[in-house]
This record gives C-alpha cells, sequence and structure tokens, in this order.
C-alpha cells in the first residue's frame, strides 16, 4: 500500500490488507468504525508509533487525559486539528514509513 487512495480502496474489504503495518491496521480498523479493534492493535504495542496512533484514538473517544498522557509517550502535544486530518497526517505518515 503506498498511497491514501489505496487505503481507503482497502476499506472495501471485510479484512485489512495483510502486508500493512500494525499501526496503518490500527487505523484501517479506525476508519472502518471499528474502535475496540483499533485500540487492540496497538494497545500492547511498544514504541512512539503505536503510542501515537493509541493518542489519537483515545482523542476520537473523547478521554483527553487518556489522548494526553498517549501523546506524551509519543513524545509530541495533541494536534490542534480536526481528527479526520490527525487521521490523513497519520496515513500519510505510515504510508511513507512503509516506503
Amino acid at each position: 500500500m503506498n498511497s491514501i487512495a489505496q487505503f481507503k480502496e482497502s476499506l472495501a474489504q471485510s479484512m485489512p490488507p495483510q502486508d500493512i503495518s500494525a499501526p496503518l491496521k490500527s487505523l484501517w480498523y479506525d476508519a472502518k468504525g471499528n474502535w475496540r479493534q483499533a485500540h487492540a492493535v496497538v494497545d500492547q504495542l511498544p514504541g512512539p508509533e503505536a503510542a501515537r496512533v493509541h493518542a489519537y484514538l483515545h482523542r476520537k473517544e473523547g478521554d483527553i487525559w487518556n489522548a494526553d498522557y498517549w501523546y506524551n509517550r509519543a513524545k509530541q502535544q495533541r494536534p490542534d486539528v480536526s481528527l479526520d486530518d490527525e487521521r490523513e497526517e497519520l496515513l500519510l505518515f505510515f504510508i511513507k514509513q512503509a516506503y
């Protein structure tokens, strides 16, 4: 997967592509409306990338205190953008990282 367009096309499928990273898989489930599965994918993963997606998910959930905890673990501040814009930024970052 090398573009947001391909990511969005994959949402027509019932399962995420097998060859994508865990952060992208989490974002895939989020885009499909399955917050719990999106959270389960990144919940126990180490590292700042997983923490960044984890933060986004808690922000989306409305749990700002928990989101800020995860933004801090990712060494970032909560962005001052819409959730849709944040998801797009995350998608771009993780798609570029894969190539």
